[in-house]
């Protein structure tokens, strides 16, 4: 007999899904097979970068965290390398990484979000053609929760966008840590009402963040590839956004769909399946 489990939860794309086990009664799924890393500890983030797991959060590692993504109907972009989560909360952290090169921070005075936020909203309406063929719910960009801004001392880039999916609002927080080889995304997935509360915690953990050595944006040497954007197309589009400068970036939605945002019930869900006692090997 056949199990049927519904998780109801909020991704930057969809804002309610129903999520079916497909395992037989008694059979263990993907994701009662996560390699839970339970801190106090340090999560390995490739061979770029790690965090610091503290007591009473779990860390999964980029394939588990593959595994987290596609129970979610989000799109992997092959790039994730870790989950972040506190087992009482109801939010946590992907982190993703791309190696475009060594971004420089010039545009870092000239940052124009009523530019940017047209780019992404042409973008987005590419992307819901793409989501209706595959049965996902719609989304509305609204507007910025905050505007993007850089911070020279940390290299650190963030902005968070406000949407809507089926009446029910949305917020993708997004953190971009520079460095030497090319670029941290980090994206904070929480519901809109619970943002200002959790920042606080998501700001403790991203300064457990560091880049290896070797791999910091000020280790930055004379050769190193340089990417072939900044900071702009970062927001709007990443990797390819290069074509910023060549009029494309309403093509780029899909990178808006690979963007992470979930609901609290999914965690609970998850948690309440098994209780994390694996560590990672």
């Amino acid at each position: 007999m056949k199990t049927k489990k519904i998780l109801a939860l909020c991704t930057l794309m969809v804002c309610v899904w129903s999520f079916a086990a497909v395992a037989q009664e008694g059979e263990e799924t993907a994701l009662d097979r996560i390699r839970w890393l339970q801190g106090p500890g340090t999560g390995q983030l490739g061979k770029m970068a790690e965090v610091y797991v503290p007591e009473g959060y779990v860390f999964a590692d980029g394939y588990d965290t593959r595994v987290l993504m596609e129970a979610m109907q989000n799109p992997t972009s092959g790039n994730e390398l870790g989950f972040l989560a506190a087992r009482t909360s109801e939010w946590f952290l992907v982190f993703e990484f791309d190696e475009v090169g060594y971004i420089k921070d010039d545009e870092k005075n000239s940052l124009d979000a009523e530019a940017m936020l047209e780019s992404i909203i042409a973008g987005n309406e590419a992307g819901n053609k793409v989501r209706a063929e595959r049965g996902w719910a719609e989304l509305k960009i609204v507007g910025w929760q905050q505007v993007p801004r850089y911070n020279p001392t940390t290299n650190n880039l963030e902005w968070a966008i406000q949407g809507e999916s089926d009446g029910k609002p949305l917020v993708n927080w997004n953190t971009r840590l520079l460095g030497r080889q090319g670029v941290m995304k980090v994206t904070l997935v929480t519901a809109p009402e619970a943002l200002e509360e959790t920042l606080p915690y998501f700001n403790d953990l991203i300064a457990g963040f560091t880049y290896t050595e070797g791999n910091r944006y000020a280790e930055y040497r004379q050769g190193d590839k340089v990417a072939k954007y900044g900071l702009t197309a970062l927001v709007v589009g990443g990797a390819t956004a290069v074509a910023a400068k060549t009029g494309l970036l309403k093509y780029l939605w899909k990178f808006l769909a690979v963007g992470v945002l979930a609901a609290g019930a999914f965690l609970k869900k998850l948690f309440g399946r098994k209780k994390p006692e694996k560590e990672q090997a």
